[in-house]
């Protein structure tokens, strides 16, 4: 099903440009940039429809000029030119699934690493490589907003907010246990290991989204922030790690100084946790919910990521398979996104 309404863009481009001819639209700096961002993504969207309806207009009319002259030899260049404008077209009609309530939302990513160790743990980290490449691409901001590394090397598990229109409902295709395969550079005796790592995605909500909690069903505890191998980067316990009780969700932030801050932002990726378990309405699904990764194995896993005794990366869901396994690993994950998108949208 497609879900895409030109009118529908532009009225909300105008009624949030009408904020900001309020007198007091800076007063709220957070909220007025936010609005400013907004404005720019949904802008940024019906032009590249505009641009893309142009350029079909201009090609028809290219193709019946070639026509009437019989200019056959022009009638290759126009034949490329159609299988571009095609692709393109392709392209932005995959982007018209992402009709969901949050999907145009920012995405709050976390990855955990499975047992194993220090071999699960570089499993971890390139994942996150990944994840930003692909961020980068997109035109992407990319926020660490909890880092738990190891000193021998790797991490444990890390949290990003990945900022642009559309993230999540990019990124929600991620949702899973991700398998890697390849010769151990940990092992010397040249053994092929297998590596997990779980990746969780949820929607970034604002402090207005509609979620009652109960202050009784929070354990809320603080510690001090913790850089790349462990260092402290802040003097004081200005992390914060909330509990919610009755469901056992755990979340956690240390990107922002101050532990009031940090708090804020952890309530609302809270939040956004207790909407996506609501919306699934399926008790089993909570595990996967709070960050529980003791089943991280073979049963679970989405995609696996062969380095030896091939190379290949292939989606246990939709079958989409690549030869290039360090193409993907450079963060080219568009193949794998799209065809997703094409399976829920049957």
């Amino acid at each position: 099903m497609f879900h895409f309404d030109l009118n529908a863009m532009k009225e909300e481009i105008f009624e949030k440009e009408k904020l900001t001819y309020k007198t007091d639209f800076w007063d709220e700096i957070d909220s007025a940039q936010k609005i400013m961002q907004q404005i720019k993504q949904l802008s940024s969207e019906v032009k590249r429809y505009e641009d893309l309806m142009a350029q079909i207009e201009e090609t028809e009319i290219l193709l019946e000029l070639v026509e009437e002259e019989e200019s056959f030899e022009e009638y290759e260049s126009v034949a490329q030119e159609i299988a571009n404008l095609a692709k393109k077209a392709d392209k932005y009609k995959l982007s018209t699934l992402l009709g969901g309530e949050y999907d145009k939302n920012n995405a709050i990513l976390s990855i955990h690493s499975g047992a194993g160790g220090l071999e699960a743990q570089d499993w971890a980290e390139m994942l996150l490589r990944m994840y930003r490449r692909w961020s980068e691409s997109k035109g992407y901001e990319v926020v660490v907003m909890d880092l738990q590394s190891d000193t021998e090397g790797g991490i444990k598990s890390v949290t990003i907010t990945v900022k642009g229109y559309n993230a999540y409902g990019y990124l929600k295709s991620e949702k899973g246990v991700h398998r890697l395969v390849r010769i151990s550079p940990f092992d010397a005796s040249g053994k092929r290991h297998t590596s997990f790592a779980s990746v969780d995605i949820f929607p970034e909500l604002d402090e207005n989204a509609n979620v009652k909690i109960n202050e009784k069903d929070l354990k809320i505890d603080t510690y001090r922030s913790s850089g790349a191998g462990g260092q402290h980067v802040n003097t004081t316990d200005s992390a914060i790690r909330i509990t919610h009780i009755p469901t056992g969700i755990v979340v956690t932030c240390q990107s922002e100084r101050s532990q009031h801050s940090n708090k804020e932002t952890a309530m609302n990726m809270l939040k956004a946790k207790l909407i996506q378990l609501k919306e699934e309405e399926k008790k089993e699904k909570i595990e996967d919910l709070q960050g529980n990764y003791s089943q991280i194995g073979w049963g679970s896993q989405i995609r696996s990521y062969v380095f030896h005794p091939y190379s290949m990366v292939k989606d246990h869901r939709t079958n989409a398979e690549v030869g290039d396994v360090y193409r993907v690993m450079d963060g080219d994950l568009d193949y794998f996104i799209d065809e997703y998108l094409k399976q829920q949208a049957l």
